[in-house]
């Protein structure tokens, strides 16, 4: 857990304001090392945003003498110290709640699946989910304020900024600066000196995956982390929309068109992967679009090195009942998800 506190008058804020109100002076990041239970109640009535029951709700106190709650499906005695612990494995999900910050959860997702080895000289290239030219309110896009988090996060582990580039192109009508400026994604990059890079204006070269043929941006290949930055939702259509389909955007618009039309949609998902990099995907499911296309709040980040895997959790968070023909082979037990766990997150999107 991140607090804020004033180096004056030592008084300390669970939420992120940019001054303390009594010195004015700009507050210090302090993060938790150790957590210790202190408290520990026990909930058997499930409400719509909490249906699976019983659950712990655990009082915390860091090293510090900070104290927070926390909902835990598991039960654990007054005293015990809290541990999460990394799992460096590819299939692995990691999921964190969003209280006040960003940044924080953004750090903790990262940490619990082995962040990546980057330094001031690491190239990164972002991919964020950039499709209609809205406001960020309607959840079409990466909201601007998860972006910011990507890259303060990158900024903190020493990336200069100048090495870091976010990229996305138009596979619409709709001419990709529309789209990055009415999203506020655009603003963001220039705030933070960051370049934006339309990959419609890139070298295209040629993969083949089982007699298909996939044109990518050679510019996937030029970079030391590539980070797939989308936006998670509800689609009438394909049920789950978010992780898996954000990386089409490394193709050629022309590439894509063609192969939607010749195959199977779902079947280019599964052979888009084979082609492309290793990559990080950090997926946004803060505020979630429903297949109805309103919103609701469900304030979680997730991260992995397999985006079919979040989508899959994603869907069992959600409680989707009818899944997407290339998630249906995914068995939830078999993803070993770490930091907080399913069954203290799940809530029916579409039902409440």
């Amino acid at each position: 857990m991140a607090f804020y506190q004033c180096s004056k008058c030592k008084n300390t804020w669970q939420y992120p304001i940019k001054k303390c109100p009594d010195c004015f002076l700009k507050l210090k990041r302090v993060k938790s090392k150790k957590m210790t239970v202190i408290g520990v109640s026990k909930v058997n009535i499930p409400t719509i945003s909490h249906p699976t029951v019983p659950y712990f709700v655990l009082l915390l106190e860091d090293e510090k003498g900070n104290k927070w709650s926390h909902k835990s499906v598991k039960e654990h005695k007054e005293g015990e110290e809290l541990r999460l612990e990394p799992v460096q494995k590819k299939e692995a999900v990691s999921i964190w709640r969003v209280k006040y910050d960003i940044l924080e959860a953004m750090e903790k997702v990262i940490d619990l699946i082995g962040k990546p080895a980057i330094n001031q000289n690491s190239r990164i290239l972002i991919l964020p989910t950039l499709i209609v030219p809205k406001h960020p309110h309607f959840a079409q896009n990466t909201s601007p304020q998860f972006l910011e988090g990507m890259i303060k996060y990158l900024i903190e582990r020493g990336v200069s900024p100048k090495n870091i580039k976010v990229a996305s192109q138009s596979f619409n009508d709709f001419p990709i600066e529309a789209s990055a400026q009415k999203s506020q994604l655009l603003a963001v990059c220039l705030k933070n000196t960051i370049t934006p890079l339309d990959l419609a204006k890139t070298n295209f070269i040629k993969k083949e995956k089982d007699g298909i043929v996939f044109e990518i941006s050679q510019e996937l290949f030029n970079n030391d982390l590539i980070i797939n930055l989308p936006i998670l939702k509800i689609d009438p259509k394909l049920k789950i929309k978010g992780a898996g389909q954000n990386v089409f955007k490394f193709l050629k618009k022309e590439s894509y068109l063609s192969l939607t039309y010749l195959h199977e949609y779902q079947d280019l998902l599964r052979k888009i992967q084979d082609i492309l990099p290793d990559y990080l995907t950090v997926a946004e499911a803060i505020s979630i679009q429903r297949s109805t296309g309103y919103t609701t709040l469900l304030g979680l980040i997730l991260a992995g090195f397999n985006s079919f895997n979040i989508d899959r959790v994603f869907a069992e968070i959600t409680m989707i009942k009818d899944l997407p023909r290339y998630l249906k082979s995914i068995k939830i037990e078999d993803i070993p998800v770490i930091g907080r766990q399913v069954e203290e997150l799940q809530y029916d999107v579409e039902k409440f």
